[in-house]
């Protein structure tokens, strides 16, 4: 089923979080992301782009690179093609362009089909692992209201920036306000290696179940270092741009966390976790500051996954798009033809 030639549009909106969210590197309140569709033959599919400065995009790059990068989605059918012809064009960079692009191919196959992203891609229907809910970094006290207001709506799972200078106070501060939860960190890079070394133990006391992203990015000797010493497991964010990267990652990293928006889409994303599982890693689905929309894609794949934070809609005070079904950090796998969400 084509139905003619399809046609590719896009919006960009600025999506606001309900407060600042901090992390080592900046702070931010808003954030833009540019919604794709791609229409054909009487079906609609979507995809979101969700740019991140670290991995070179911005709201701006994407509305200058959409022009040139969506005519390579012409059969929504064609996904190799749709990957050799990006490539082609933008062989390293523009990942959440990319994504959006191939979330709108693949939904508009399984709404033609009528059926779940993940059923078309013949994924299991294995249960979620439950989300964690981030607490950006801030004033202390900021925080620990974060922390007794999530446990107070139910969240099982709490994950803290990390990366202030005051990282041991807000671990022990934390840990106090929610002695119940499964704690996770995450330093955005922001460590020196001899810094990391000594918040290990404050880790270890606080029963911390993982630090995502320690060292700075290209520092993987460190971080195989750090991985020695560590009894709580070590996960690669920022180090990991393309699916390709993670072998070179497996020596260093306990785990990866995988993100649509800069794999370039949930296909790169697939083929990033089962490269982690040949080479005996845990895999994270991850995601950005996103709408339900780019929420919705990644929690097709997360069955798959030991670990997920997803999370990035509930931080939203305008979130354009409804259906994803939570229950605390529990988020329902999307039953509807497509990602099982739609507009507001």
């Amino acid at each position: 089923m084509t139905g003619g030639p399809g046609r590719v549009a896009w919006e960009t909106r600025e999506l606001h979080t309900a407060r600042p969210f901090g992390i080592a590197r900046w702070t931010h309140a808003s954030y833009p992301r540019t919604l794709v569709t791609f229409a054909q033959g009487g079906v609609t599919g979507r995809g979101e782009a969700a740019p991140n400065a670290f991995y070179g995009e911005t709201g701006g790059t994407v509305e200058a690179v959409l022009p040139l990068l969506a005519p390579a989605l012409t059969d929504p059918w064609d996904w190799e093609g749709l990957r050799t012809r990006l490539r082609a064009v933008m062989p390293f960079h523009h990942p959440s362009v990319k994504c959006a692009l191939e979330m709108a191919a693949l939904e508009w196959c399984a709404r033609a089909c009528g059926v779940p992203v993940w059923r078309l891609l013949g994924l299991s229907p294995a249960p979620l692992p439950e989300s964690s809910f981030t607490v950006g970094l801030a004033e202390l006290d900021v925080m620990r209201r974060e922390a007794r207001a999530a446990v107070a709506r139910g969240h099982g799972v709490l994950k803290v920036k990390l990366g202030a200078g005051r990282d041991e106070q807000i671990v022990e501060a934390l840990r106090e306000e929610a002695p119940g939860v499964a704690l996770r960190v995450d330093a955005n890079a922001a460590w020196s290696r001899a810094r990391a070394r000594r918040l290990l133990g404050v880790l270890e006391a606080a029963e911390v179940e993982l630090v995502e992203q320690p060292l700075a990015a290209e520092d993987l000797e460190g971080h195989a270092e750090l991985r020695r010493l560590s009894r709580v497991p070590i996960v690669a964010d920022e180090s990991l741009h393309r699916a390709s990267d993670v072998p070179r990652l497996a020596g260093a990293f306990d785990g990866v966390n995988l993100k649509l928006a800069k794999l370039g889409g949930p296909l790169q994303a697939l083929e990033a976790l089962r490269l982690a599982r040949a080479n005996g890693m845990s895999v994270m689905m991850g995601c950005m500051i996103e709408s339900s929309l780019g929420i919705a894609a990644a929690a097709h794949l997360a069955g798959a996954c030991d670990w997920a934070d997803l999370d990035g809609a509930l931080l939203l005070a305008d979130d354009p798009f409804g259906g994803l079904e939570w229950r605390a950090g529990h988020l329902a796998r999307p039953e509807g033809p497509g990602w099982g969400v739609e507009a507001r």
